[in-house]
């Protein structure tokens, strides 16, 4: 048997992840022990004497002591306070020991960079939830050498920014550049193209350097890993990816809905290929989707994470997404199916009780089954509307199969319109379509998806326009605001300043064609 396949085996079988979990465990009971895990760990650290981890840990009821003492946490309130220390070099702030790397992240509506720390434990448990997601691919059936073959992953540079106390760089660079031994020599494009900072020339090492590898997987961004293959094919003057990749047989896909790249990657493709979901953002490795036909992730529950949940309503969140004091937060012991939740961590990186931003669903609660829906900045409700990402990929994926046209990057913007609002879509797409009809079917569309949306449609969203813009013009923008490159999107709601900059942008752009 293969080495690599000999390993997955070995894994499996330890392992056995999460169907043990589903089978044999209570998920709401696994969440106990890790959340006493993480008090245990960090009750010595400042934080940890600051908050009386070793008094919570004495009460019968943790989890009930730990959300009545310690407060809900954003990264304004975690940095100000806490993390700035470990930036400058303090050990034992949030978590034991020295941090010695920080992910830096701005979302994909935030202007200034975040330092998120990221701990020697984390990268172990980033590692380990990896490894148990190789292990699923077992699921799939696929033939034993499939293991033998390499596995391409796109995000940040590994190269490193060092100041003198931590390094600093993409969770993707970081995590890349502490791979295990074994993994080596499977990683594509390798050490030293990974190192490349500059996005053009890494895509110009990767593309020359495409015919010489058998890749079997493929992990990134989709519109990072659409922009790779179609410059691979057209370099090579093949038909589709499959004739240099003859043995692509998966694509794990992260960071964004897949729905919209789908009639994309379908056209650079020879035949079928198994696509899966991970959701893995810079405060750790959050969920993953199992082998089948479920799309649903399944949480990780046992490995340096304790999650709570916060409905995402006018209660708890204002309009533009901004959480309020003392909202309601929720257990996994109290979620339900088919309601939206903003998602709070506590790591094993020294996140406590930390609003990392995104919006998920339950499609099983008792087996801790999501699916992601937007970001708490991401929605769209200027008026009651309730726009989520996932009803406009879902509107953005029948607008394509209404035309069959190819639309892979889009954003929505909120406006005000005459004393009430508007909704204004930027539509990139290569492919003709009339923008007046095209927002008129949005609007349509949207109306079946979502009863908040029609309701509002008719008292207070006046307008809908669209914009048609060449697919390319996205990305030109990326790289003009620094965000070029495998670990950066575009944002699928636009607001504030980011919106500012995109139509200033367009300005331009319409100038130079006149």
């Amino acid at each position: 048997m293969p080495i690599l396949g000999s390993i997955i085996k070995t894994a499996y079988t330890l392992a056995q992840y999460p169907q043990d979990i589903k089978k044999n465990l209570n998920p709401v009971q696994v969440q106990k022990k890790e959340l006493r895990k993480l008090l245990n760990r960090a009750q010595d650290t400042a934080f940890g004497e600051h908050y009386g981890f070793s008094e919570i840990l004495s009460q019968k009821d943790v989890i009930g002591a730990f959300q009545k003492i310690v407060p809900v946490h954003d990264y304004s309130s975690m940095f100000k306070n806490w993390w700035y220390r470990s930036l400058n070099g303090e050990s034992w702030v949030t978590w034991p020991g020295r941090v010695k790397y920080f992910a830096l992240t701005s979302g994909t509506s935030e202007s200034s960079s975040k330092h998120i720390p990221v701990t020697t434990d984390m990268l172990r448990a980033i590692r380990k939830t990896s490894i148990r997601q190789l292990v699923m691919t077992t699921k799939y059936n696929f033939p034993a050498d499939f293991y033998t073959k390499s596995i391409l992953m796109i995000g940040g540079s590994t190269h490193l920014q060092y100041n003198g106390t931590y390094y600093k760089g993409d969770l993707s660079g970081i995590t890349t550049g502490s791979l295990p031994f074994w993994f080596q020599h499977f990683h594509k494009p390798g050490p030293l193209i990974s190192r490349e900072r500059d996005w053009a020339d890494k895509l110009n090492e990767i593309v020359k350097n495409a015919a010489a590898w058998d890749i079997g997987i493929i992990v990134g961004v989709p519109s990072w890993i659409q922009i790779i293959m179609e410059k691979i094919i057209d370099y090579y003057h093949v038909n589709n990816i499959h004739e240099i990749w003859p043995n692509l047989s998966a694509y794990v896909h992260s960071g964004v809905s897949f729905d919209p790249y789908v009639k994309s990657f379908r056209k650079l493709l020879g035949r079928e290929i198994v696509y899966n979901e991970s959701y893995l953002a810079s405060e750790g490795y959050i969920a993953f989707q199992q082998a089948g036909i479920n799309k649903s992730m399944s949480l990780v529950l046992d490995n340096g994470l304790f999650y709570e949940f916060i409905p995402y309503n006018e209660k708890n969140f204002d309009a533009d997404g901004n959480l309020v004091s003392d909202p309601e937060v929720l257990p996994l012991a109290q979620v339900e199916n088919g309601k939206e939740y903003a998602l709070l961590l506590t790591t094993c990186s020294g996140a406590w009780r930390y609003l990392i931003g995104d919006i998920l669903r339950f499609t099983n609660a008792r087996a801790g089954e999501i699916i992601l829906t937007g970001r708490t900045k991401q929605f769209l409700s200027l008026c009651g509307e309730h726009l989520s990402q996932d009803n406009m990929n879902r509107a953005i994926k029948m607008l394509q199969n209404e035309f069959n046209i190819l639309i892979p990057e889009f954003s929505v913007a909120g406006i005000h319109h005459g004393g009430l609002f508007a909704h204004k879509w930027y539509l990139g797409t290569d492919n003709p379509i009339d923008p007046v009809i095209a927002a008129a079917k949005l609007d349509e569309y949207l109306g079946f998806l979502n009863d908040d949306y029609r309701v509002e449609r008719n008292e207070a969203i006046r307008e809908v326009t669209a914009e048609v813009i060449p697919l390319q013009v996205f990305y030109d923008f990326l790289k003009a605001t620094g965000k070029e490159g495998g670990a950066h999107k575009f944002p699928r709601v636009l607001k504030n300043e980011p919106l500012v900059q995109w139509e200033k942008y367009l300005c331009k752009y319409n100038e130079v064609l006149t």
